[in-house]
């Protein structure tokens, strides 16, 4: 049914807003929950396997103590050493403390024998105890990420689980390899998007020329004839409200509150800064609000000396600071009801106003207290939601709710007959003027006394007159869905936010273009160009959309019936297939955007889309386990079925094609690092050893030697979710589960590499890729449907090979981490 229809419907962009904590959640829950089933069905095959071979390794050993042979004591320690990580060190902890003793009486029985003196016996025993209790220390530490050196190869725990990576035949020291920042760095460039669906109030226009508004953690002001952006990147979690000052120079902006990689909750803020400088002038709140901010509002006349805050705590707590001082003024419980939004009467900054769920409040503030008076319905239906409301220039407000009506408010005389003796003066409603079929999602007041009201369910744009009489009206485009909130420009253009994250420019009489774009859903497939400043993205909301790095604009954007979550262009650049959530896979004409070839293998989702360095095969990686192999003919438009990968126990995550196009290195859930022999019929590898020194067309496999240093100590293998080397193979960037963009010197094969770390996106960072010419990186936001273009500045001269040559015959200190 339509998004916007019935009185529940018309706020169904509000769900989150009354419970965006509780719903992120469960789906962070949810996800969790189905990882670790994923993991622990892998795992459980693993520490089986893992049981048989202690249980052949224990009585060999035992056998070996009493022989005395204390040198295969200590190897074969530490065979059981490495594969105990985590499994199952509870069945065998009690043997190998029983082994322990063991040693430790085998030694003190020897120096007896050899007639050492007290002093080196005790000595002895000492250093046995001590190696004893290391042991034990070592097996109960359960570190979910961990790295072990083991001559020719390097094996590497995650979850318990051993990868064993083997080390290049160029790398003649692996120890003393040095591990240094990339001297590249990334500078934001654009920002795509606009947070409309579930956000009000969230569109100005400066006099600068500038639209302000924001998308994940950054406010982006777009100039909207020079298509310029700037960028204010304070916030530290999402940006819920915005508001600007009288002066129409300051900007005041709140925050969700946010959790750390630690999962600890972090303490939301309202920043105020000045829209011409950047400059953070005051930070207001912090450790004071809960959960998050979801409305702001400056005062009018006393030239915007206060800041009211309404919180997304139960009691929607509502505060009013000086914003000069950045102290607070007055605190009160304002409802449990959800709460869309704020304003100070223009005329006296003693009155405010708030509105929500059933309920519009008029508040006056007095000597730091506050008294409260709720709107009178009377005889008038009283609607779900209030959604919005402004002051007319007579003093009125004018509420528009989930009924389609525009009441207009004013003061009554109490009714001494009803509510007795003493009662006070009352809110009441004086007119209801029907204005849109669904809900009013915003009001505008212009300069003349005008009012522009924008609708839901009808998608309209109305102007009334001061007597609120229609004057003009206007409908946008169903593509970009309800109106969101609209800014006036000069009285006649006009900025419309919409609630499938657009925003749009125009007037009545020459109608309206979206002059900013994005998906409304969560992200995961991201396609770079093989030799155009282009790229592709698709994700849960069935949209497929070309960008252009260089205009920074949408070229073009199809619906699909299912959502995509994978895609990759053809090497020729004419053609890119993209993977969908059924097993379906589609392959776009780039000019008319038709589709030219449709294929389905298996019936769950498609992870990766990877054609060979020649364009001739297609490799697809699913859900189902298995890799399917495709022919690809004319120039990208023909598909046959040449073989299929069988040998991962989990899902396919990751996969890249040697240069030679012969072979494929391809990563799974469950932490496996396979190998393949395409050329021979999709043959598997089994002595992974051969492929130590092949090279790799891409590098998008989060598990591998090269990039084992990426991995932070504890990581739970969920922690990156994507990669990718650049072209010039000398830095890697990365995509992990705490909102950061990572970038790495490449090769990275040693634990704790440090790297540059870029903050912007407010949710799990899906994706990252390096356009064609290594000139800019692509980042994307899963929830937080935003798309980042960083441009990529610095860097020398060299390429990764020679690095590693050098670096492996150099010895060096510990690097500092480096950070921006």
């Amino acid at each position: 049914g339509d998004v916007f229809g019935g009185a529940v419907n018309d706020v169904s962009a509000d769900s989150s807003a009354e419970f965006p904590d509780r719903t992120s959640m469960m789906e962070v829950r949810l996800q969790a929950q189905e990882d670790e089933i994923t993991l622990l069905k892998s795992s459980l095959a693993d520490a089986l396997r893992r049981i048989r071979l202690h249980d052949q390794l224990l009585p060999l050993l035992k056998q070996q103590l009493v022989a005395g042979e204390c040198s295969i004591y200590i190897y074969m320690l530490d065979l059981l050493y490495m594969s105990l990580r985590a499994h199952t060190v509870s069945v065998y902890a009690q043997e190998l403390s029983l082994i322990s003793i063991l040693w430790c009486s085998r030694v003190r029985r020897n120096s007896e024998k050899l007639g050492n003196p007290e002093k080196q016996r005790k000595r002895l025993d000492k250093k046995a105890a001590s190696s004893a209790n290391l042991l034990t220390r070592k097996i109960n530490h359960k570190t979910l990420c961990c790295v072990c050196l083991l001559g020719q190869s390097i094996k590497m725990f995650i979850r318990g689980r051993p990868i064993t990576m083997y080390i290049p035949s160029n790398i003649q020291n692996y120890e003393d390899l040095k591990m240094e920042p990339p001297s590249e760095r990334l500078e934001l460039d654009w920002v795509y998007g606009y947070r409309g669906r579930d956000c009000r109030a969230n569109l100005y226009f400066l006099p600068t020329g500038e639209a302000v508004y924001f998308i994940a953690c950054v406010v982006v002001l777009y100039h909207i004839n020079k298509r310029t952006q700037r960028h204010y990147r304070k916030h530290t979690d999402c940006v819920r409200c915005l508001t600007l000052h009288p002066d129409k120079v300051r900007v005041a902006s709140g925050q969700t509150a946010g959790v750390d990689k630690d999962g600890k909750p972090l303490q939301p803020c309202v920043h105020i800064w000045d829209s011409t400088t950047l400059v953070t002038l005051q930070q207001i709140g912090l450790g004071t609000f809960q959960r998050g901010v979801g409305s702001v509002a400056f005062s009018f006349a006393d030239s915007g000396a206060f800041l009211c805050v309404i919180d997304d705590s139960n009691e929607h707590m509502l505060s009013v600071w000086d914003c000069n001082k950045g102290t607070k003024y007055a605190e009160v419980k304002s409802t449990n009801e959800a709460v869309f939004t704020v304003e100070f009467n223009p005329s006296d900054s003693t009155n405010i106003i708030t509105c929500g769920k059933s309920h519009v409040y008029f508040w006056t503030l007095s000597t730091g207290q506050f008294t409260k008076k709720q709107g009178i319905f009377g005889k008038y239906k009283k609607p779900k939601f209030i959604q919005c409301f402004v002051f007319s220039l007579t003093g009125d407000v004018l509420t528009g709710d989930s009924e389609g009506n525009i009441l207009t408010w004013g003061k009554s005389a109490a009714d001494v007959k009803t509510l007795g003796k003493g009662a006070k003066e009352t809110f009441q409603i004086m007119r209801q003027t029907r204005a849109h079929e669904g809900s009013v999602f915003t009001l505008c007041t212009l300069q003349g006394g005008a009012l522009l009201s924008g609708g839901g369910k009808d998608r309209k744009i109305i102007r009334w007159s001061a007597d609120l009489a229609p004057e003009r009206e206007c409908e946008i485009p169903e593509k970009y869905g309800a109106v969101r909130t609209i800014a006036d420009v000069d009285g006649e253009e006009l900025l419309v936010g919409t609630t499938r994250n657009a925003i749009l420019r125009g007037t009545f009489s020459d109608g309206f273009v979206a002059i900013v774009q994005g998906h409304v859903d969560e992200m995961w497939g991201l396609a770079t160009h093989p030799s155009q400043n282009i790229f592709l993205t698709c994700g849960h909301d069935r949209q497929v959309c070309l960008w252009n790095t260089e205009e920074h604009k949408l070229d073009w954007c199809i619906t699909l019936e299912e959502y995509g979550l994978c895609a990759g262009f053809c090497p020729n650049g004419s053609v890119v297939s993209v993977g969908l959530s059924t097993g379906r896979w589609l392959v776009l004409d780039l000019l008319t955007r038709e589709v030219v070839s449709e294929s389905t293998d298996g019936n769950e989702q498609l992870s990766v889309m990877r054609y060979s360095p020649d364009g001739s095969f297609l490799a697809v990686g699913s859900h189902d386990n298995f890799i399917y192999i495709y022919n690809v003919t004319e120039s990208g438009r023909r598909y046959t079925r040449f073989g299929k990968c069988n040998g991962h126990s989990s899902f396919i995550t990751h996969l890249d094609w040697s240069k030679d196009g012969k072979y494929i290195m391809s990563n799974s859930g469950d932490y496996e690092i396979l190998y393949w022999d395409i050329a021979a019929g999709c043959k598997l590898l089994r002595n992974r050893f051969e492929s130590k020194d092949r090279e790799w067309a891409s590098y998008t496999c989060v598990l591998g030697f090269h990039v084992m240093g990426v991995w932070l100590e504890g990581s739970d293998g969920t922690d990156i979710n994507a990669l990718c080397r650049s072209h010039s193979e000398r830095m890697v960037a990365v995509a992990d589960d705490f909102c950061k963009v990572h970038l790495f010197q490449y090769p990275c094969p040693k634990p704790k590499a440090p790297s540059h770390r870029y903050e912007g996106h407010g949710s799990h960072v899906t994706n990252v890729c390096f356009t064609h010419s290594d000139s800019h990186l692509l980042s994307m936001g899963g929830k937080d449907t935003c798309i980042l273009q960083w441009k990529v500045v610095g860097g020398g001269v060299g390429d990764s090979r020679e690095r590693l040559a050098s670096a492996s015959s150099t010895s060096t200190s510990s690097p500092e981490p480096a950070t921006s």
